[in-house]
């Protein structure tokens, strides 16, 4: 009787138990090939400018997908998720956080860096350590902060991320922080004092040089922009604090918001919202794509040397910047100073200088950690603490240090 086996398809059959198995080969794709496809002006992680302090290199990643991976597991970034753009955590579940943000500004930066042929890895890991040190609160809890530490050099948030990614993350035994790449930490800092430039070295140079930062950098920066600015349209529709007649007011919303009702006549409440943000967004990031590309082409950078020396190329055009440029001002004056938002402001103020004027006067109040040795180092530890904290940790620090019957 012949085998029956041998009449079944060869993948049928069962396998050979005497023959030696042998595991496939794993190919990893070198550096080089993972970013073979970047135009000649994008940073390159075989040219990086290295760490601050030498690590062996990476295996199956490259050194900008590292530094990416090393944000999205550090503590500040978690923390993200409970720190404010301009609702308060408790006011809602539904409003924007700076964790979301960075998704969403990731997200945009991503889809300009692969049109343009530009590092898509070093992009998505600027636009997500981009606020890792922005404080609870928001900008009102930035600028207090700031007015707090007058004396003391003063507080901005990009430099906070930036003592953030370099020295105040723990999580490796050979150095503190989390030790990226000089383009990564460029990217960071989106703003600089020239007093402060001169501290940093290599890394603030070209604010005392009038140079760019990378490409990459100036898509992060721009997609910071076109992410804040249409979620705050959501998020102040949604609130109360904006509305739809208001809004009218603006030609960038108008035109998006009647293309909208014209193509889909049965929609409305909140569908209609989401399809006219989503509809100004596409118009943001496909204005800043060809005119970005426009720029490259009349420039002709064929390094990114030649992007630092040249003007900045990434950019919308004239028409499409004057519209989110007044998109920009309506949200000033309309939901950022409304009623409500102030009233929720100077609360914040209140929590951040109070907590910064009783850890000031009694240091013993503060965590071990950030009990300074030298009283002249104190005022920069306070800052360090309070701006690690989410919203609803400075608000139970508040009453743990205020209120009698809190524990």
């Amino acid at each position: 009787m012949s085998d029956t086996r041998s009449n079944l398809p060869t993948d049928s059959r069962e396998p050979d138990t005497d023959r030696p198995r042998v595991a496939p080969a794993i190919i990893t794709p070198s550096v080089d090939a993972l970013e073979a496809h970047l135009a000649p002006y994008a940073a390159h992680s075989s040219q990086s400018r290295g760490r601050r302090y030498p690590e062996a290199a990476p295996a199956a990643r490259t050194e900008f997908q590292r530094d990416r991976d090393r944000i999205v597991h550090s503590t500040a970034f978690r923390r993200l998720e409970y720190k404010t753009q301009v609702f308060v955590n408790h006011e809602g579940d539904l409003f924007r956080t700076r964790l979301t943000h960075s998704l969403e500004v990731a997200q945009i930066a991503r889809s300009v860096a692969r049109n343009l042929r530009v590092n898509e890895d070093l992009v998505e890991a600027i636009s997500l350590a981009h606020d890792l040190g922005h404080t609870p609160f928001g900008h009102a809890g930035q600028d207090t902060l700031n007015e707090c530490m007058r004396e003391h050099g003063g507080f901005e948030h990009n430099l906070q991320s930036l003592a953030v990614v370099d020295d105040l993350e723990e999580h490796y035994g050979a150095f503190d922080g989390l030790n990226l790449c000089f383009e990564t930490r460029e990217g960071i800092l989106k703003h600089c004092s020239r007093e402060n430039a001169r501290r940093l070295g290599e890394l603030g140079e070209r604010f005392l040089n009038g140079h760019q930062p990378s490409i990459e950098a100036q898509i992060a920066n721009l997609a910071d922009e076109i992410a804040y600015n249409n979620h705050d349209v959501d998020d102040g529709l949604r609130s109360g604090l904006l509305t739809i007649e208001q809004l009218s007011e603006v030609a960038l919303w108008q035109v998006h918001y009647e293309a909208a009702r014209g193509d889909y006549p049965q929609i409305e409440g909140r569908r209609l919202v989401h399809e006219t943000v989503r509809r100004i967004i596409n118009t943001l990031i496909v204005d800043l794509i060809d005119t970005t590309a426009r720029q490259l082409e009349r420039h002709a950078p064929t390094s990114l040397d030649d992007v630092r020396a040249a003007p900045p190329l990434v950019a919308h055009s004239e028409v499409v910047a004057a519209q989110a440029g007044e998109l920009k001002r309506f949200l000033f004056k309309n939901l950022y100073r409304h009623y409500r938002v102030m009233r929720m402001a100077n609360k914040a103020r209140r929590v951040i200088a109070g907590l910064f004027d009783a850890f000031t006067d009694d240091s013993r109040l503060l965590p071990p950690a950030y009990q300074a040795k030298d009283a002249a180092a104190q005022p920069r530890l306070i800052a360090h603490y309070i701006a690690g904290m989410t919203d609803r940790y400075a608000l139970k620090e508040y009453r743990r240090l205020f209120v009698v019957d809190d524990n």
